[in-house]
Formats: structure tokens, C-alpha cells, sequence
């Protein structure tokens, strides 16, 4: 979409109306920053929507990366969870840091579209064993060029995790392409 000095985006997402900022990531490139941290109300009805439509598919842990998709991860593992059984579904979050806690922890590096230098992205060994063998369910809030999907299926390949599943509340257009990514909408980027 041409950029010509919009400062909002207004976009609906699983029903719900939010008017996001415009804001620049490089002297070319603008992107409407949807971010879930604060919105309990878009946070939940988009983590129902994720869950209900992963119902299908069978596997064992959500994976997601630090930040903003957690309490979207959190939400989606409550939905699939049954606490009249005692079955509450587990997810693991790949971090963007080694932490002191950590025990052999695994990274790989990646590039955000939103952020300027190289991040690396990491699972603590302890996560990394809960994982090993597992069938996984990825989920993020926005995908833009599947930089940090490409480098969470590189950590679970490394400890011979499956990713059977790729959810995100959006998908920026023009950038990653996976016909088998859940998506709830679609997020433009802007461009002179």
C-alpha cells in the first residue's frame, strides 16, 4: 500500500475494530503496528479463534517467541486445555536471550523486520528435551517475513521436533508465504 503520510490503519480482526499507528521502519517502510500487549479483549478473541481452528490438528506443545505473542500463546494453551480433566496444554516459549537459568540452551539467529540488528533466538535445554520428539503447533501474532518461523523450525528440527501447525493473528502482506499458516487477516505494509 502507498504510504501518504497515513498516521492510523484501521483493520478488523475476528470481529473487532482497532485503529493501529502508522510508524516507520526504515526511510521507505511503514507498518501498522498491531500489538496485543495491554488488549485483553482482541488478546482473547483472537487466542478462541487460533485454538478452535488448531482443534484438528493433533499435537503435544504451542511454541511461540518472546514478547508479544505470549499472552496470545498463554490464551491459546487455556482454550485447549481441559481443567475438568486436568489436562492443561503446554507451551514453550523460545526466548531472545541466554538467560542465567538457562541449561544448554540452543540459539539460532534471526532477523525481525522490526527490529534493526540480528536477534538471536533461544530454547533452554530443559524446554529443548521436553520438546524432543514432539509435535508442535507455532504461534505469533504477526508474521511479517517469517524470519522467526524459519528460526523456531530450525530449533525444533535440531531437537527432532515436528512443526505440524503455523497460527498468527496476522500476516503482513507481501512478505511470507505459506498457504498452511492460520491467519485471522491480513496486515498491509507501506511503501512510498
Amino acid at each position: 500500500m502507498k504510504y501518504e503520510g497515513q498516521e492510523f490503519y484501521e483493520i478488523t480482526v475476528a470481529g473487532l475494530r482497532r485503529r493501529l499507528p502508522v510508524v516507520p521502519i526504515t526511510d521507505s517502510l511503514w507498518i501498522a503496528a498491531f500489538v496485543l500487549w495491554g488488549d485483553v479483549e482482541m488478546t482473547n478473541v483472537c487466542a478462541r479463534q487460533i485454538a478452535e481452528r488448531l482443534r484438528s490438528t493433533v499435537f503435544d506443545c504451542i511454541v511461540s517467541v518472546e514478547a508479544k505473542a505470549l499472552p496470545l500463546a498463554h490464551m491459546v494453551a487455556t482454550y485447549l486445555s481441559n481443567p475438568l480433566t486436568g489436562r492443561y496444554f503446554p507451551y514453550v516459549v523460545c526466548r531472545k536471550s541466554v538467560k542465567g537459568y538457562m541449561k544448554d540452551p540452543l540459539t539460532v539467529e534471526v532477523k525481525s523486520i522490526t527490529t534493526a540488528a540480528t536477534q538471536t533466538l533461544v530454547l533452554d535445554g530443559v524446554d529443548a528435551g521436553r520438546l524432543r520428539g514432539a509435535r508442535v503447533a507455532v504461534v505469533d501474532d504477526v508474521v511479517s517475513t517469517g524470519g522467526s518461523l524459519r528460526a523456531v523450525d530450525e530449533l525444533l528440527r535440531r531437537v527432532g521436533a515436528t512443526t505440524v501447525a503455523r497460527a498468527a493473528v496476522l500476516l503482513e502482506e507481501g512478505g511470507y508465504h505459506n498457504p498452511d499458516l492460520i491467519a485471522l487477516g491480513a496486515l498491509p505494509i507501506f511503501t512510498r
